[in-house]
């Protein structure tokens, strides 16, 4: 399944449902990521430590990871057409309580929860965007809709700015702009005619995506890609303040900058997935995260060395996010690819909960993040090696081939 017959008119439908998922997609990782850019001034304001302004910036994170797995296996239920607008219009809710909490560490953790929402859209994209794609194409197009993760730049960027000119504008200025898209979406996004629609459980479904030994290999190497990428984002501002003793706009600004690269890499890293095999993009990646993560790991000085480092590693993890998803679409019956997406996603933002607390704790005790960056170094090398040893034949086996007959017999 999954490998339609692309007409003149499907085509056109596929690329106005890849346009409006991504879009959609950016707004809510907007969304999803008002607080980290602000943590600095809330963290001031409320007056507390470098682990509990790690913990405010990951909780969203932890939310929108774990709301994966119910939003991508309700995908594969209820369509990406009911459930995009839906999570968009009910991010709405969260934003406009920051306006009331932002004063209140306990507030900003309780909003941050529910912001969380606004990251599972993740889930809901990818089985849309993978049904409209033949094969050939679905990694490019996988990577494309991937870009709209570029919401941590707009909002790394962006939201700052737009706070000096008003505390409550940019919660006001996102609201806004989220519910202009629940109705566009409503209006433009449309699922797959053939789109099969599974009778089984919800609790049944994940049971099955589960099961499969490549969902937990892929979310493995997604967590170290798009989890390194989230963790970045959210805490990169953070990292360039405190360590370089950058301003938080001049900070917001250069993580704004990585962010930027990760989106411009994550679509080359589907595209070359779609010409060579997507493991072995992966181990490339990886192995480039891992060289500059070492060379990051020695304090070097922000400019040139630091900077280069940086960009480096945001464009080996953009292009890994593209390609471990091109490998997701291979290996995947088409009416589980919202579950295993689900599964994936949700892991592979958990790997971006962990680092911002871990590398706070190190900073709190250490008064460096040496170890952090070593650490990083140690999980891409592990991920590399993997990559290049096991995943090229994942999906190949006759214990998968029995695999995904049994969950493509399953389907209906």
């Amino acid at each position: 399944m999954g490998a339609h017959p692309v007409t003149s008119t499907s085509s056109s439908a596929a690329y106005r449902n890849l346009i409006t998922a991504t879009v959609g997609f950016a707004l809510t990782f907007w969304a999803w990521n008002l607080i980290a850019p602000l943590a600095g001034q809330f963290a001031e304001n409320v007056g507390i430590s470098s682990f509990a302004q790690s913990l405010m910036v990951a909780v969203p994170v932890l939310v929108g990871s774990l709301g994966r797995i119910p939003a991508g296996a309700l995908t594969d239920r209820y369509g990406a057409r009911l459930m995009f607008p839906a999570v968009t219009a009910l991010t709405i809710v969260p934003v406009l309580l920051l306006t009331v909490v932002k004063d209140s560490f306990a507030g900003l953790l309780i909003v941050g929860f529910f912001l969380g929402l606004g990251g599972t859209t993740f889930a809901i994209g990818i089985p849309l965007v993978n049904s409209w794609f033949p094969p050939a194409r679905r990694g490019l197009a996988l990577g494309v809709f991937g870009m709209g993760m570029g919401g941590v730049a707009l909002s790394g960027y962006f939201t700052p700015r737009i706070y000096k000119h008003g505390e409550n504008l940019p919660f006001l200025v996102v609201a806004i702009a989220l519910a202009a898209f629940a109705v566009i979406g409503a209006l433009l996004i449309t699922d797959h005619p053939d789109r099969t629609i599974p009778t089984t459980s919800l609790g049944k479904r994940l049971a099955q995506a589960g099961e499969l030994r490549v969902t937990w290999e892929l979310s493995a190497l997604y967590a170290i890609g798009f989890g390194g990428v989230v963790a970045f984002g959210v805490y990169l501002p953070t990292y360039l303040k405190t360590w370089y003793e950058l301003s938080p706009t001049d900070a917001g600004t250069k993580a704004a900058g990585f962010a930027l690269v990760t989106v411009i890499f994550r679509p080359i890293g589907g595209s070359l997935s779609d010409r060579i095999h997507p493991a072995v993009v992966t181990a490339w990646a990886l192995g480039v995260v891992a060289l500059f993560a070492v060379f990051q790991a020695f304090d070097p000085g922000l400019y040139p060395v630091g900077t280069i480092c940086l960009l480096v590693m945001a464009a080996g993890l953009g292009t890994t996010s593209g390609s471990v998803f091109a490998l997701v679409s291979q290996v995947t019956p088409q009416p589980r690819v919202g579950s295993v997406t689900g599964i994936v996603g949700a892991v592979g933002g958990l790997g971006g909960f962990v680092p911002p607390i871990v590398m706070g704790a190190i900073y709190s005790a250490k008064d460096s993040y040496a170890i952090g960056y070593m650490l990083l170094a140690m999980l891409a090398l592990a991920g590399c090696v993997y990559s290049f040893g096991r995943m090229r034949t994942a999906g190949t086996s006759p214990e998968s081939a029995e695999n995904q007959a049994a969950l493509s017999s399953s389907a209906g």
